[in-house]
């Protein structure tokens, strides 16, 4: 009885030492992959980061009016003035739902419900 004792405690100590050394590497393997994510991260925000810049520079506003002025024939482009925006007062908004008139209602039986609307 001693030796079975002895032999499973010493499986045991085995199955505990390759089940540590196998989380171990894979431990391992995920941080890894973190280091990559963050790696790409990091190349993700330095492009956004030239991609902005760029936007910037491309969108600067004496560029814009020499490219309009350049094209003008073909554009039509001409700078804002105040007078070319609108008031709140003067949006067209959409009817309510309670000024809709429903001319034939229907009725609607979800699956799993009675007809008094209550789940079965």
């Amino acid at each position: 009885m001693r030796s079975f004792l002895f032999i499973l405690a010493t499986l045991s100590v085995i199955g505990s030492g390759y089940w540590a050394y196998h989380e171990n590497y894979e431990t391992q393997a995920e941080l890894d992959r973190v280091d990559d994510l963050r790696r790409d991260i990091g190349n993700s925000r330095e492009r956004l980061a030239i991609l902005q810049a760029e936007w910037a520079y491309l969108n600067r506003p004496d560029r814009l009016r020499d490219l309009a002025e350049l094209n003008f024939e073909r554009l039509g482009l001409l700078p804002l003035r105040p007078e070319q925006f609108g008031r709140v007062d003067q949006v067209a908004y959409p009817l309510l739902l309670q000024d809709l008139e429903i001319s034939k209602p229907v009725a609607v039986i979800s699956v799993g419900t009675t007809e008094a609307g209550v789940s079965e």
